[in-house]
């Protein structure tokens, strides 16, 4: 691990260059043994793929000693390897046509046809490592590479609120509507982000995605009854994960 101020108030550290469950995990734990100290001597944490953003207040702690505090906190939670028992949160998803203009692109480009992507990218529960860019958005990790996609030469000025992309090897889902980049290959109905909500956002970083195939007809079944709509979610072994 490694160090790097940002300003005169904050550092990242950094856990690793790579992309790598047991390195996000090790963040995340680390950034609950520190919980404690946000609202005192830490102002705000920012979680990444392999880093920690810690935004902290310079009057009552140096730079010298935050790193020291992130520092006993890694050593603390150790490098564990096992995840234990993680939440998986079932999103129902319509892929291609209207809701997928970028389906037929993303199957070109793989070789394979809309129905195989659908089931390769459906048939792995992917890890949340963070969220980001704007509220809300999901970057998960763990996709199939067959799938994997260059972004949009040119992004697209509107990106409606639930579509599912793909970016490279990642893939994600916008929360509201805004501008992309990524190929678009579904939409889910559920509201990923509701800035009135006590609990914005629907998932967290640990959380784990299992994208479930739907009709349109169950699509806007669910979009029309979201106020009764109950997403699934349920808690299982890591080794029991689809895809592993």
């Amino acid at each position: 691990m490694h160090f790097a101020p940002v300003g005169d108030k904050a550092v990242t550290a950094v856990f690793g260059d790579t992309i790598d469950p047991a390195i996000n995990r090790r963040i995340r734990h680390t950034v609950q043994a520190l919980q404690s100290e946000v609202g005192q001597t830490i102002e705000e944490m920012v979680p990444t793929y392999s880093s920690i953003l810690v935004i902290y207040d310079p009057l009552q702690k140096s730079y010298a000693d935050i790193c020291e505090m992130i520092t006993q906190a890694a050593e603390d939670v150790g490098h564990t390897t096992e995840a234990g028992t993680v939440r998986v949160v079932e999103i129902p998803t319509v892929y291609g046509g209207e809701y997928g203009m970028d389906m037929e692109f993303v199957a070109e480009h793989a070789g394979l046809t809309a129905d195989e992507v659908i089931q390769i990218h459906s048939g792995t529960d992917y890890l949340v490592y963070m969220l980001g860019f704007i509220p809300g958005f999901t970057y998960l990790g763990g996709m199939d590479e067959r799938i994997a996609t260059p972004r949009l030469t040119t992004p697209r000025t509107l990106i409606p609120a639930g579509s599912v992309g793909i970016a490279g090897a990642q893939t994600g889902m916008y929360p509201s509507d805004s501008p992309g980049g990524w190929q678009i290959i579904g939409r889910t109905p559920v509201r990923l982000y509701d800035g009135n909500s006590a609990k914005p956002t629907l998932l967290e970083a640990g959380d784990y995605v299992r994208y479930v195939p739907v009709s349109e007809d169950e699509f806007l079944r669910i979009k029309n009854n979201l106020a009764s709509y109950e997403v699934k979610s349920f808690y299982c072994k890591e080794s029991e994960l689809h895809g592993r």
